[in-house]
This record gives C-alpha cells, structure tokens and sequence, in this order.
C-alpha cells in the first residue's frame, strides 16, 4: 500500500461509495489495509450478545471505507484537495492545500 497523507483526526470527505459527499473526521486509520474509519459513515449494525457490562442487541457503528474513496478536505476551498508537504525554516513540517496554499 502506498503511503496517505491522512491522519487520525483530519476531516475529510467521501468520493465514492454510497456516501459520496459526506464529510466527516478521521476517527482510525488503518495503513496495513489502506482503510479508514470516518465518524457517521458507513454505518453498519452489528447483532451484539449480552454479556456482564452491557445489555445485547443491535449495535450501530461506523465500518471502515477505503482510503481511496475519501480526499482531505481543505475549509477554504469546501472542497476534497490533494496537499503538499512544506519545511518550514525550523523544521516544522506543514500540509497545505494545493490549490489555495492554505495551511490544512
């Protein structure tokens, strides 16, 4: 798998699938499988047995999508954007927008 410039808690949004068009934030992100957990996509329900802590039930959560599906989501744009890496002078790294050169 190639490597992503989407990190836990970036807010990006859905590309493909049948969500396309939600944003969301990241809330896992898987890199050995090249998939991601965004918050209220992909709901999926899950039949859960009860146990000693919780009752049981159907259970719904959010599933995870692939990492191809969804592009990070740039404020100023309101738009999925690709970024780009810049250096600052003290080494601080920052992700910008490629379109607006805004810090993401």
């Amino acid at each position: 798998m190639s490597l992503s410039k989407i990190k836990k808690g970036d807010v990006v949004k859905v590309l493909a699938g049948k969500d396309r068009g939600k944003t969301g934030k990241v809330l896992t992100v898987i890199p050995e499988k090249g998939r991601i957990t965004v918050e209220k996509v992909n709901i999926i329900k899950k039949h859960k047995r009860p146990d000693q802590k919780s009752k049981g039930g159907i259970v719904e959560k959010e599933g995870s999508i692939n990492i191809s599906n969804v592009g990070l989501f740039c404020n100023k744009c309101k738009k999925a954007v690709r970024a780009q890496n810049k250096t600052l002078e003290d080494g601080k790294k920052l992700r910008i927008c490629c379109k607006c050169k805004e810090v993401i």
